[in-house]
C-alpha cells in the first residue's frame, strides 16, 4: 500500500507539471525533478516484486496492469520530448548548453519587448527591434546551431532532436524575427559567394573569347606570311626577267 501511495503521489505531481509547462513548453526544465520521482518509485516497486509475491499484485494482478501503463505513458512522453539531450548526464539538472540557450533566448525576448514598449511602433514597423536586437538573435541562433552540431556527432549520424523546450523556444523566436518583425540577419558570406558565382558564370565566356581572338590573330598572322611570301616570289621572277 506504501509502494502503490508513494507511486501515486508522484505520478500525480508529474502529470500536474507536465500539463502546466505545456504553453510556453516548459517540461523538461521544469519536471525533471519530478519524472525522476516517479522513475525512482516504480523502481522500488519492481524491486519489491521480486521478494515479495504480494507485492507483484501490484504489477501483475490484471490485465490492465494500471501502474505499468502509467508508468510506460510518462516514459513514453519523456523519449518523445526528448528531456535526456537536455539533461546532464544524471539527469539531475540542465545541461550547461541548455542553461547558456534559455539565458540567450530570456535576453533576446527582453530586447524584443523592451524596443516595441520604447519605439511605441506601429504593426507594420519594426526596423528599430531589427537594428538593436540583431546580435542577441544572432548569439541566440549560433548557440542553437551549435547545440545542434555537438548532438548530432554524439549520436554517430543517426537524427538528433534537441529537447522540445528549446526547439520550440527557437521555433517561437525565428517567427517572431522573420515573421512578425520582417527582420533578416544579413549574410556575411554574401559577397564572396555573389563574386565566385560570378567568375564561374564567365569564365567560358572568356575562354571562348580568348580562343576566338587567339585563332583570328594566328590566321592574320597566317594570311600576312603568305602576301609577303608571294611578294618575294613576284620580286625574284622580276629580277630574272631583267
Amino acid at each position: 500500500k506504501e509502494l502503490l501511495t508513494a507511486f501515486a503521489n508522484s505520478s500525480l505531481r508529474l502529470a500536474g507539471c507536465l500539463i502546466q509547462s505545456s504553453r510556453p513548453v516548459m517540461l523538461c526544465q521544469n519536471c525533471y525533478h519530478q519524472f525522476g520521482e516517479v522513475v525512482q518509485h516504480f523502481e522500488n516497486i519492481e524491486n519489491t516484486t521480486k521478494t515479495n509475491r504480494c507485492a507483484q499484485s501490484l504489477l501483475m494482478s490484471d490485465r490492465l496492469q494500471m501502474v505499468a501503463l502509467v508508468n510506460n505513458f510518462f516514459n513514453d512522453t519523456w523519449i518523445k520530448a526528448n528531456c535526456a539531450n537536455c539533461l546532464n548526464k544524471k539527469n539531475e539538472g540542465l545541461s550547461a548548453g541548455t542553461v547558456m540557450f534559455l539565458a540567450l533566448y530570456n535576453q533576446s525576448m527582453a530586447c524584443f519587448k523592451q524596443n516595441l514598449q520604447e519605439g511605441n511602433l506601429l504593426s507594420s514597423n519594426y526596423s528599430v527591434v531589427c537594428k538593436n536586437c540583431n546580435a542577441t538573435y544572432k548569439n541566440l541562433s549560433s548557440h542553437y546551431s551549435e547545440m545542434q552540431k555537438n548532438g548530432q556527432h554524439e549520436e554517430s549520424g543517426e537524427q538528433f532532436h534537441l529537447c522540445i523546450d528549446i526547439e520550440d523556444a527557437m521555433n517561437i523566436t525565428q517567427r517572431l524575427w522573420s515573421t512578425t518583425f520582417n527582420c533578416s540577419v544579413p549574410c556575411t558570406d554574401t559577397v564572396p559567394v555573389i563574386a565566385v558565382s560570378l567568375f564561374i558564370f564567365f569564365l567560358p565566356l572568356v575562354f571562348y573569347l580568348s580562343t576566338f581572338l587567339h585563332s583570328k590573330q594566328k590566321k592574320r598572322v597566317l594570311i600576312l606570311g603568305k602576301r609577303i611570301h608571294s611578294n618575294a616570289s613576284f620580286a625574284n621572277i622580276q629580277d630574272k626577267s631583267n
